[in-house]
């Protein structure tokens, strides 16, 4: 049974950079100390050999990123221009209150946006941007997914509250 998501893996170039950046241009934080990785496990898992380097997890909330800098293999290099069609992750989404003011902060720190927040038919505004590895992530602001939220968590206390009930009446 899937519980819900953990986290999205991200290989950067340099991970104190991209400690930095995610730090001060997304509001995480760093969960714990930066970790040397390499070993037998690490290349059965990754399906790589013999691999090594540093990784670090950074939260904001419920969301969470893993960062790693890989020392070996060698990683190829990313067209930092990579178009989101290509196959494979696109981007990954970030939820925030004011999209307006969050993209003003980041195109004055010079971060790289596709374009202008735009703004949907359903009420949702968005746009794209990239870290400085050239990765996209979304800036979503959607009222109606804190909606989805509550409503999601009134079903969970309405269901433990008839379960209680039942309980009790058995």
């Amino acid at each position: 049974m899937i519980n819900g998501f953990h986290h999205v893996g991200i290989s950067v170039s340099d991970l104190d950079i991209s400690i930095v950046f995610y730090k001060e241009m997304l509001g995480m934080e760093l969960v714990g100390p930066i970790v040397h990785f390499d070993g037998p496990q690490f290349g059965l898992i990754m399906a790589l050999e013999n691999p090594a380097g540093r990784v670090a997890f950074m939260r904001n909330g419920d969301f969470q990123l893993e960062l790693f800098e890989f020392a070996r293999p060698q990683p190829a290099a990313k067209d930092p221009n990579y178009p989101v069609a290509d196959r494979g992750i696109s981007h990954f989404c970030v939820n925030v209150t004011d999209v307006a003011a969050t993209y003003e902060r980041l195109l004055a720190a010079g971060v790289r946006f596709h374009c202008p927040v735009l703004q949907f038919p359903d009420g949702a505004k968005a746009t794209y941007a990239r870290d400085p590895d050239g990765n996209v992530f979304e800036l979503l602001e959607a009222p109606h997914v804190a909606l989805h939220r509550e409503y999601r968590e009134h079903v969970r206390q309405s269901n433990e509250r008839r379960l209680v009930d039942h309980h009790y009446r058995a």
